[in-house]
């Protein structure tokens, strides 16, 4: 793979960090509530998560993964699972008194289970369907430019994550520097915006799996 390839795959994995979806808002909203630390072990299970459907997407036949990707149950089961997640988070009843109870910023630390986190980014991403969409047509297109070559086709793909990696963790600490202003009542309402957001996720996954593309990119332009 040559510097040309490099650049192109390092641009790829940067513009992915800022696609806008449900592991994009819970990545910040982690790192502001959380930390750095947590933000990181949730970020290594949404990159767990992408490295799953490059495997899949390369190893896996083309008629399988086409199947898979354009099943209406999959996207009903993972946007069901989203909007299920959303409601939760939009009515956390334990979030909702300690906005009540104050109006203070948070000096009081919490003890995060990294493991847990790890699993919930690697879930969250795990679960949106268009994710193995987007790596399959990524694979299909990138491995023949490079001659199907394994080795410069691994290498391609780890620029990807590494450059998606790098600039996640440039987003994590610009996210860090807003835990100061973290009232119980600005998380309160984070965390209902958050909530919000998921469910729309969710409720587009499912309807993208029972209406045809052609009708949602009409609907869209």
């Amino acid at each position: 793979m040559d510097i040309y390839d490099f650049k192109n795959a390092f641009l790829i994995g940067f513009f992915m960090a800022f696609m806008i979806g449900p592991a994009f808002f819970m990545l910040i909203q982690t790192s502001i509530l959380k930390g750095a630390r947590a933000a990181i072990a949730f970020d290594l299970g949404v990159l767990l998560g992408d490295v799953t459907f490059i495997c899949m997407a390369y190893f896996g036949s083309r008629s399988f993964l086409e199947k898979i990707k354009d099943d209406p149950r999959l996207f009903f089961i993972g946007g069901l699972v989203l909007i299920v997640y959303g409601l939760i988070t939009y009515f956390d009843k334990q979030n909702k008194k300690e906005a009540l109870a104050s109006a203070e910023t948070i000096v009081v630390l919490v003890k995060n289970n990294y493991i847990k986190l790890f699993f919930k980014g690697y879930f969250l991403n795990f679960i949106n369907i268009g994710v193995l969409a987007f790596w399959l047509g990524t694979v299909l297109v990138i491995g023949p430019t490079l001659n199907m070559n394994s080795n410069s086709i691994f290498w391609y793909f780890a620029t990807i994550i590494l450059g998606y990696a790098i600039t996640d963790l440039g987003k994590i600490f610009l996210a860090k520097q807003l835990k100061s202003k973290m009232t119980p009542l600005v998380i309160y309402r984070l965390k209902r915006i958050m909530g919000i957001i998921l469910i729309i996720c969710g409720v587009f996954l499912i309807l993208k799996g029972f209406i045809p593309n052609d009708k949602i990119d009409n609907f869209i332009s």
